[in-house]
Parts: C-alpha cells; structure tokens; sequence
C-alpha cells in the first residue's frame, strides 16, 4: 500500500496526449486511468480490516502482526478457514458495480507470491486464484480493466506488514528470491494472458531502495519485464519507482522497455513535515507532485498508483498494528505534531464539519487533477472497515469525492 502504482492500455490515449510513445501491443481503453485499489483481500492489512486483528488487540507485544504470523499462530487449517470466509466477502459484485457506477474505469488487485509460487515450509495458505478470477470476471462485465499487482515478494521487499511480513527487508537476500519472484510473475502473467479485463501487471510493489541495492532493483525490473512479456506479450508492465525521487526515475525504468508505466505512490501522512501543512498546502502539494508526474509522463507512461484524502494517520494500525499515530504523538514521537492534535473523530466522516468536508473535497480535487496531469490515477483504497478517509465508495456516495470523478475538469491546479 504505502506509495503508488498504475494502470495500463487505459493509458494510452493519455500517453498520446501528453507525448509519450505509444506501446507496443496493449489492449486498449480509451479513458485515463481512473482506478481504485481492492486492497486488503489478498494481503492483509490490520488497518482497512482490523476485525481480522481484534482477537490480539489486548495482547502485549501481539505474535500476530501480519499475514504470515496470522497464519502461523492460528495454524494452516484455521487460517485456510478464515481467509477463505475473508477471500469471499471482502471484495462483492456490487462493490464492483458500485465502483462502475461512480466512474472507475479500472482496478488494481493485490497479491502476494504466495498466492503464486507457494512454499510449503511458510505458514501462508493457498487458494486465491479462484476468488481472483471471480473478481476479474465481475471486471469484464462492467467493461473495465484490471492491474495485477504483485504486492509481496519472498523475504519482503519493504518490511511493511503490507508486503506480507512486517519486519526485516530480506528479498534479495538469499539466492532464490528473485527466481522464486519471477516464478510468480510468470503465474501472474499467465492469468494476465487468458483474462480479457487485464491490461497490466505490476512487477513488485514499493521495493524500498534503502533495503534493496538501486541497481538491483533496476536489473530485477529487466527480467520482470522479460518474464511478463514472454507469458503475456499484449500486457504492460507497471514499475513502482522504489520510493525513489523523480531525479532518480530514469535510471530505474530504461526506455527500451516501451510497453510500461512507472508507478508513483503519494501519501501525505507518513512524514511530519508534510503531517503538519494547512489544508491548502496539501492541495499545493498535490498540485506539484503533478508537475513532476506530467514532465516524466513524456517520456514514460506515469500513474499515481496509490494516494488518498488522509491528512493524518490516525487510521488505527496504519503504522503497523498495535501502533499508535505521529499525528496525536503515539508512535515515534513524544509529542503531537500540532499542539493539541488529537485523532479522535480524524476517520469518522460522520463528525466531520461543514468546513472540514470542504477542505477534503478540495484535496480530493486537486489530487485527481494533478495526476491526471500523468496518465491516471488509483486510489487506496475501495472501502475499509472504519478508516473513512481511505474509502473510494464512501468518499463518492458522499459526495466529497466527485461523481464522475473527471480531474481535468476541477480546476484546482495552475498549468
């Protein structure tokens, strides 16, 4: 989850607008990317489905912090059990319908290698492709594309618990990682090849470049895009840019890989310097991440592939479970970040003044507009269980998000 990624052939008339090459051989839509992530199905994550993290909430210093500690405390049976009612209900046909209705035109799914190129010796269970496909299904009777997103990889590329395993950064680290990841990819590809509502797969999401060499990454991108090409030759590759500034994106990406897009995930809540804006200096900011989007876009296809309407973490687990929030000063800080800054209320849009509802549509405006500046945009997330600044369908039947959700049209950024 924690900073973006893109869509595919959506792109292309974008792309062409604002002078990038055309791919090679995608399957193409006409729209910008306008997407949503279906996050929290096919890799937990304590924060959009903490009913599934209740039962350790109390417990001090909790053996269940993830996915893979999730299923080796409960044991394979169980957690087959379990995920299997969650793998069921979390994503509806008319929560895709829903999104088709608001103007969605694509999804992005996560998934973990796991779910690909399981290892038995891992206490992760097996049986997702069929939920998967029943998704996939849903997609292409509403017409819209689909991301597969490969969002965890062996030894985890990021240590966030949304790569599967919170903790150390181990991917790379031993001699079978990387072949093992490949090996998902090829699954994943294939699933792509035989499915008309795929457009694209992402090759990794949100490798961090401070745990993984840069020109590893680089070169695990030069395979990856081999890999998925070869199982699946009309599909696009989408690359995370590793959290890697946009100086940096050329060196990561190489143009001889024309059928891509390069994945940028923008938060505003994992920084104290950007916690602590004025509501109008988030829309700003917005407003410049655009810019940077638009200039890269020229040369590679450019989507911001996660972001939201948060200005605080106070979703509770979204640091991790069983943590607090920079925002009110209970995790990683002594103090709040403004003085008297409090989360309570921060999620609920129920409590949200008329003032405040104000200032997050402005932020939702800006941030569709500067994106759009790109080739699209994917929000995270489709719907959570109570972190309401983080919910597409909420947002949207509120109207705080707008319904068609055009971003060229708001007018929210200077050229």
């Amino acid at each position: 989850m924690r900073v973006a990624s893109l869509c595919a052939s959506a792109l292309l008339s974008a792309a062409a607008t604002h002078g990038a090459a055309a791919p090679l051989a995608s399957r193409q839509v006409a729209e910008p990317i306008r997407g949503v992530n279906l996050g929290g199905l096919f890799v937990l994550e304590p924060w959009i489905t903490p009913s599934l993290f209740e039962p350790w909430a109390a417990a001090p210093n909790s053996p269940v912090v993830d996915e893979w500690t999730y299923c080796a405390v409960l044991g394979r049976d169980e957690c087959q059990s379990r995920l299997r009612a969650h793998w069921r209900s979390w994503v509806q046909e008319s929560d895709v319908s829903a999104l088709a209705a608001l103007g969605i035109n694509t999804l992005r799914i996560p998934i973990g290698y796991w779910a690909l190129a399981p290892d038995r010796s891992e206490p992760y269970v097996q049986g997702q492709i069929p939920y998967l496909e029943r998704v996939l299904d849903w997609a292409a009777r509403r017409g819209m594309r689909v991301i597969l997103d490969l969002h965890g990889a062996p030894g985890s590329q990021n240590g966030f618990d949304n790569s599967g395993r919170r903790g150390d950064i181990g991917w790379t680290k031993r001699g079978g990682d990387i072949p093992r990841t490949l090996s998902a990819l090829r699954a994943l590809a294939r699933i792509a090849a035989r499915h008309p509502a795929v457009v694209a797969v992402e090759a990794l999401n949100e490798p961090a470049n401070w745990g993984v060499p840069k020109a590893a990454i680089a070169q695990f991108y030069t395979q990856a895009y081999d890999i998925i090409k070869s199982a699946a030759p009309a599909t696009t590759v989408v690359f995370h840019d590793a959290f890697l500034p946009d100086s940096e994106w050329a060196n990561l990406v190489p143009q001889n890989l024309t059928d891509s897009i390069l994945d940028t995930h923008i938060y505003h809540v994992f920084d104290e310097g950007t916690l602590g804006l004025s509501a109008p200096a988030h829309a700003a900011k917005a407003c410049a991440d655009g810019r940077s989007i638009r200039r890269f876009n020229a040369r590679t296809r450019t989507i911001c592939g996660e972001f939201s309407l948060a200005t605080t973490d106070c979703a509770r687990w979204l640091n991790g479970f069983q943590r607090g929030a920079r925002w009110d000063g209970t995790f990683q800080r002594t103090r709040p970040v403004l003085p008297g800054a409090t989360c309570a209320g921060q999620e609920d849009m129920g409590t949200w003044s008329a003032v405040k509802r104000a200032e997050v549509r402005q932020f939702a405006m800006a941030q569709l507009q500067a994106y759009e500046a790109g080739s699209g945009w994917i929000f995270w997330n489709f719907k959570t269980e109570s972190a309401d600044s983080w919910n597409y369908i909420k947002l949207a039947q509120n109207g705080i998000i707008p319904s068609p959700p055009v971003g060229s049209a708001f007018g929210m950024c200077l050229a």
